[in-house]
């Protein structure tokens, strides 16, 4: 049950998120563990804390992050883009619904769909961007590290290994696990989403989680190396 007074069209992508998650557990086809329903509410309160700096409308960024990740799943099992595929999803389970006008359906839908850091596809309104950057920020600082080695965990990763000179972004589907580890997640990705944060409020959350990061990776260098 959510809280007294809750939006209803936060309500409403809540009771989606939440229904969509146990239909999944319930068929054993649920997201991994790294993307799971508590990722997502991270990214909700992310999402309205980023919206009520910048002026955007709260409940509608709620609304986008509670349904962002609604494919998740069905990337981890197919390689789909998850991002379009929840675009769709969402459309297509809001269309019609008293809670959303016909305009904020597609301005959720359209954020779900550029929300991707992978997808190359850049957030163009402060909706999207509002989501953009709470999904980038729940990549960093403590909890991204501990996602960085949850997501190992599940693709049989190491702990550390030597990056490859000039390495670049992959999807996961692409990654040879085996010779991959999180050390190469922040080299290629993790350490660049400081710099892709596309509003005041995002760069300023994220310059504390990215100096921890750092401060992280080179810990574990000279632990791995036995220099400390």
């Amino acid at each position: 049950m959510g809280p007294a007074g809750e939006d209803p069209r936060e309500r409403l992508c809540r009771e989606l998120a939440e229904a969509a998650t146990a239909s999944a557990s319930a068929s054993s086809c649920a997201a991994s563990p790294s993307h799971d329903l508590d990722h997502v509410r991270r990214v909700v309160g992310l999402a309205r804390r980023i919206a009520r700096a910048e002026g955007v409308d709260e409940g509608l960024a709620a609304c986008a992050a509670w349904l962002h990740d609604i494919e998740r799943a069905a990337e981890d099992r197919g390689g789909t883009d998850h991002a379009l595929a929840g675009a769709a999803t969402a459309r297509r389970l809001l269309t019609g619904r008293p809670e959303l006008t016909a305009q904020e359906v597609e301005a959720v839908a359209d954020a779900i769909a550029c929300h991707w850091f992978r997808s190359r596809r850049a957030p163009s309104t402060p909706l999207a961007r509002c989501l953009f950057d709470a999904d980038k920020l729940d990549a960093m600082g403590a909890v991204g590290v501990g996602r960085a080695y949850m997501m190992a965990g599940e693709q049989g990763q190491r702990l550390h290994t030597r990056v490859i000179e000039g390495a670049a972004p992959r999807h996961m589907a692409d990654i040879e696990q085996g010779t991959y580890s999180p050390v190469e997640e922040w080299t290629v990705k993790l350490r660049h989403l400081e710099g892709a944060m596309t509003t005041a409020e995002g760069r300023r959350l994220a310059s504390a989680r990215a100096a921890f990061m750092e401060s992280f990776f080179e810990q574990l260098e000279l632990e791995v190396k036995c220099s400390r």
